[in-house]
Order: structure tokens, then C-alpha cells, then sequence
């Protein structure tokens, strides 16, 4: 079911250009907090990059089948079938499984709200808003608050959660001759559903059925309505682990690398240490760069907002604002682009110079290019008129 509420609304061409200089310092705050987390990304980079690399180099890969204490407190690699004789349950739903790890989630049949905008200018600066929401019943695992809907009558959710989710893992799981901590086994993201079958559900509370291999809680299974919810597992089934951690007596704990970062690292696969090791330092390349796109996007974000006085002045001929606006958003980017360079170059230069300075280089030299550019268009439009 959705239904729709339409909203019209419309913004002087004053009003707009009081809001858009409010705005700027919005844009200064984003501009400037821009750099200090593109350094700071740089720098987190580096660290995990360096203690990837110790770790990969001090590393031992030892047998799981027994443990050796003249590997106390080094880093070990190993791998084998992960076991354990626990079973887990949930008391609450009658759910049992001899398995690593078990956990419950939780949906919510709710109201969501989604808004569409379309703008249009119009001659003297005005602006015309046309809103769209749209409300649909959604399963979602996150409490929806109703009250900020902008149509909220007959579009109500609930205000608690009856069942929160549980995430439990063995106490006594092993690999081969070393106990397995809880910690370690919650790091993997990768688990199984765990099939409901009748047995299950005639232990469990307030369950009209099994919908989608999940537990249905409500009133009618053919008709759910706001409110019901839907009950599932998924388990961390015995398998293949490997594991890369510091050795302490028959477990495993993080290792505090010396370049500052701790090593502790676990995949459901019978991997050595060498494939571990380029896999984490593959994750940290690209957490690098989407933190570099978020760098870049706040600073490009916070000089469209510094701009954006100058296009509500143009606007006010909706033909030569657009083209004014489409050159701010183009000015700004390219200087983000540049700036976030010259900041990632000179974040290097203290840790790896000639990378760093090679990427100084070509900042400066877009820079430049960006500032002839300008110029050459300047003398040309003087030599027009």
C-alpha cells in the first residue's frame, strides 16, 4: 500500500538570498573540516599500511593442532576446523543450535516516508518547491519515527520495540588445540539463516506462523499489519577459520603492532597468511579512498554553499543563474579536487617523501593550470568587448 501527499511551496527571491548567506557559514564550517580529516585519513593509512606489512613479515604459521609455548605472545596464523560442543539458545523463542554463533533479527512492519522535490525557478529570483512524500509499509529492523512525517495522520508506528535482536556466540569454541574467544568469532559478517520448522514454532510465543523462514508475530499471517513482526536466525555454522592474532597460553588476543595498530584478523576459509594479510591491506586501500571521496565531497559541498550568494543574485534571470550555478558547481569542484590533492600530497611528505612529493607535483600543477585558465578566459572576454 502507498499513498501520496503533495506539498507546494514558494521562496522569494529575497527570502532565498537571506537563506543562502546564512548558508555560508554552514559551507565554511564543511570546507574547513574538510582538511583536517583528509590529513587525518592519510595518516590512519599509513599506520595500518605499516603494521599490516610488520605483521606480515613476523608472522608465523603454526600447526592448530597443538599449542606451542615458545610462541607466546608472537603472531601466529593458523588454521582448521573450528569446533565446539556448545549448543546456543534463545530461552526467549525455543530456538537451540550446536553451533559458533547464533543470532536473532528483528523486523518491524512500519510506515516509511520517502520525498521527492522538484524546484522551478521563475522570472524576478522566486522559487517554486513542489514536494512529493510517499508512505508505503515497509519490514524495516530500525524503530521508524512516525511523529516527523510530514503527513503523520494515518501513517502511525509503534513507539517501542517488543523484541530487541541477540548476538551470542560459543564460549567454548575451539580451532583444533586453541580456544576460539567470543570476540574473534563476532568479527566474521558472513552467517547462514537457520531454517524454522514446526517443532520450532510451537515453542515460540505469539507466533501465528512462519513467514519467509521467520517467525510472524501478529494476527493475521495473510494480512500483516503495522506493527507485526517477523522473527529470523542466522547461525556461524563449525567450519574452516583461519586466524591471525597474538598467541597468549591456548587463545588469541590482538597484537599491538609497533607502527600503532592492532593485528587481529579472522576469515571463514582455510586461507595462509600471506592471502590474509593482502586481503586486510586491500581493505584498507579502499576505506582510504572513500574516506578521500568524503574529503573531498565536504569541501566541494562547503564552496557550493560559499558560492551559493552569487547564484541567488543571478537567479533572479532564471536563464542566467542556471549558467552561473553550473559554473559554481563546476568552480568548486575542480578547487576541491585540487585542494584535496595538495593536502593528501603534503599528508604524505612526512611519511613517504617522494610519493608525496610526487603528488604535491600534480596539486600544484592543476593549481596552476585552474588559475592560467581563468586568466586566458578573463583577457578573452576584455578582448570582446
Amino acid at each position: 500500500m502507498t499513498d501520496l501527499f503533495t506539498e507546494v511551496a514558494s521562496q522569494s527571491w529575497g527570502h532565498r538570498l537571506i537563506e543562502s548567506i546564512k548558508g555560508v557559514l554552514v559551507g565554511l564550517v564543511l570546507f574547513l573540516a574538510s582538511f583536517p580529516l583528509l590529513w587525518w585519513n592519510e595518516g590512519r593509512a599509513v599506520q595500518t599500511a605499516r603494521s599490516l606489512d610488520e605483521g606480515a613479515a613476523s608472522v608465523l604459521s603454526v600447526p592448530s593442532d597443538r599449542v606451542e609455548p615458545a610462541n607466546e605472545g608472537k603472531l601466529v596464523h593458523v588454521a582448521g576446523p573450528a569446533t565446539t560442543d556448545e549448543t546456543l539458545s534463545d530461552n526467549l523463542f525455543g530456538v537451540t543450535a550446536q553451533t559458533l554463533r547464533l543470532v536473532r533479527s528483528v523486523d518491524m512492519l512500519q510506515w516509511t516516508e520517502e520525498q521527492r522535490s522538484e524546484k522551478q525557478k521563475e522570472l524576478g529570483g522566486s522559487e517554486k518547491t513542489v514536494t512529493t512524500y510517499s508512505y508505503a509499509k515497509k519490514w524495516s529492523n530500525k524503530l521508524v519515527d512516525s511523529s516527523k512525517f510530514k503527513d503523520p495522520t494515518g501513517h502511525s508506528n509503534p513507539t517501542t520495540w517488543r523484541y530487541n535482536e541477540l548476538d551470542t556466540a560459543a564460549r567454548n569454541a575451539h580451532l583444533g588445540a586453541f580456544h576460539v574467544p567470543e570476540t574473534l568469532l563476532k568479527k566474521l559478517s558472513k552467517l547462514d539463516p537457520l531454517p524454522l520448522d514446526t517443532a520450532m514454532l510451537a515453542r515460540a510465543p505469539n507466533s501465528a506462523g512462519i513467514d519467509a523462514n521467520a517467525y510472524f508475530v501478529g494476527t493475521d499471517l495473510g494480512n500483516p499489519q503495522v506493527g507485526d513482526l517477523r522473527i529470523s536466525y542466522r547461525v556461524l555454522r563449525p567450519q574452516t577459520l583461519s586466524v591471525v592474532a597474538q598467541q597468549v597460553g591456548n587463545t588469541f588476543q590482538a597484537f599491538r603492532a609497533k607502527a600503532g595498530d592492532d593485528v587481529l584478523l579472522i576469515e571463514a576459509a582455510n586461507l595462509d597468511a600471506k592471502t590474509m594479510f593482502q586481503t586486510a591491506s586491500s581493505a584498507n586501500v579502499t576505506l582510504t579512498w572513500v574516506l578521500r571521496g568524503v574529503g573531498f565531497l565536504l569541501m566541494t559541498l562547503g564552496l557550493s554553499l560559499l558560492l551559493r550568494p552569487l547564484v541567488v543574485v543571478a537567479d533572479f534571470i532564471p536563464m542566467i543563474g542556471s549558467l552561473v550555478g553550473l559554473s559554481a558547481t563546476l568552480f568548486a569542484s575542480v578547487i576541491a579536487f585540487a585542494l584535496s590533492t595538495l593536502t593528501i600530497g603534503v599528508a604524505w611528505i612526512a611519511v613517504r617523501p617522494l610519493l608525496g612529493a610526487a603528488v604535491l607535483t600534480l596539486a600544484l600543477g592543476g593549481i596552476i593550470a585552474v588559475i592560467a585558465l581563468a586568466i586566458r578566459s578573463r583577457k578573452q572576454r576584455r578582448a570582446r568587448a
